[in-house]
């Protein structure tokens, strides 16, 4: 109702006059709350049908403008999603792929963790500019990059992975060898590297960039800092888990200083700062960063949003490590469906979730579920990452080691 509120020489009175007349003839539903009007499709079909072209287009382009207006100017704070999702059917609707108010749709769908949609209504943005502005066209390359992107992040890191690796050539020959843009590309093909299971690759190239990044951009630019926090991540996945740690440690404080204390890659350096105090010998360390994190996550992204399930992922699993493997396994009971609903069922995170609460079930004391649950989870994980992903190998890895220990338990008979 918001958008009609913004039509030009309009006023309220008027407006609810005709939507009550409207109303009157079971042309249109107005919402209980009096806030939304919903149109049969039948209904929106006749009346478009009868308009002449020239009527029709000045309709679609006050919807246009309509929409437009009507969207809040940041996409990434959480006050503005809830108008983001009611706009979001009728922005699919009306808006120009390649319009601006898209690309701030598309920017509310990344913020708020809606990948999926994201990545489809970025690939019809790069559908629209290709068709328009040719191949190579700068605004068609960023496009394609964009698409490359949500790609990975709704699941698919080797897709993007082989995005990037094409688009890198493109991007310096359009741009430049040291272009922001084409940096951004080098970073992206880094972090997919790594998300595709090749983290040596992937540290190498993040080494490489660093000092271009540097050097162009400067030691505290945003993307210089998400280079440090590459780094520092992949060490500690390539074992130097104290190394990882303490680069995370003095990472924290520039990025709270540069960006904030609850900017969301603020958020996302201390959850791995968490994870690496963890790894590096220090669970009960890593568990209590991880409860006090948890409550920030919920409150700036939302208790459904990805990144705050991945906090509740990492909490869940020092919680095993300290010692609960009962509470572990039950946290993982709760986060298996709501992951599987917002990332999808085969979702590399999901999968995580699904392969932890195995894990914490046998640890728990219930090894046959855990050599079960593995032995459900190895063909997925072989067919989504592929059978040398170090989350397959890990997997497989698992699954005979709790094998093994129900064998040993059925060689030992019941206990007296």
């Amino acid at each position: 109702m918001s958008v009609l509120h913004r039509l030009a020489d309009t006023s309220r009175v008027r407006l609810g006059q005709a939507l009550g007349v409207l109303t009157s003839y079971s042309m249109i539903t107005l919402s209980k709350a009096q806030d939304a009007v919903s149109v049969h499709r039948l209904v929106q079909a006749v009346t478009l049908a009868d308009l002449p072209d020239d009527q029709y287009q000045a309709v679609r382009a006050k919807a246009v403008d309509l929409l437009s207006a009507s969207l809040p100017d940041d996409p990434e704070t959480i006050d503005s999603w809830a108008t983001y999702q009611q706009l979001l059917a009728h922005a699919r609707a009306a808006l120009p792929p390649h319009s601006p108010a898209m690309g701030k749709m598309i920017e509310y769908l990344h913020a708020s963790g809606d990948y999926t949609t994201a990545a489809a209504l970025q690939h019809n943005r790069h559908q629209a500019l290709l068709h328009s502005q040719g191949p190579e066209h700068p605004d068609t390359l960023v496009a394609l990059a964009g698409f490359a992107y949500y790609t990975g992040m709704a699941g698919d890191a080797v897709t993007a992975r082989d995005h990037f690796t094409a688009l890198l050539p493109l991007f310096k020959r359009v741009f430049g060898d040291e272009h922001p843009r084409t940096l951004e590309v080098w970073g992206e093909l880094g972090a997919w590297t790594g998300f595709a299971g090749d983290e040596a690759k992937a540290l190498n190239l993040f080494i490489a960039l660093l000092p271009v990044r540097e050097r162009v951009l400067g030691a505290e630019h945003p993307d210089t800092l998400n280079d440090r926090s590459n780094i520092a991540r992949l060490t500690g996945e390539l074992g130097d888990e104290a190394s990882a740690r303490d680069q995370f440690v003095a990472l924290l404080l520039i990025r709270e200083r540069v960006r904030g204390a609850e900017h969301p890659s603020t958020l996302i350096d201390r959850d791995n700062l968490a994870f690496c105090t963890g790894a590096a010998g220090d669970a009960a360390g890593a568990r209590d960063q991880y409860t006090a994190l948890l409550p920030i996550r919920e409150r700036v992204s939302g208790p459904e949003h990805p990144e705050t399930l991945t906090t509740r992922h990492n909490l869940a699993y020092w919680l095993g490590e300290t010692g609960d493997a009962a509470r572990a396994r039950d946290q993982y009971i709760a986060l298996l469906p709501i992951s599987e609903r917002v990332s999808g069922p085969e979702h590399a995170d999901t999968l995580a979730v699904r392969f932890n609460l195995a894990r914490w079930s046998g640890e728990a004391g219930d090894a046959a579920g855990a050599r079960d649950q593995l032995a459900a989870l190895l063909p997925i994980s072989e067919r989504v990452s592929g059978p040398e992903h170090p989350d397959t190998l890990t997997t497989r890895h698992e699954l005979t080691y709790w094998t093994d220990r129900c064998r040993k338990t059925d060689a030992e008979g019941p206990a007296l």
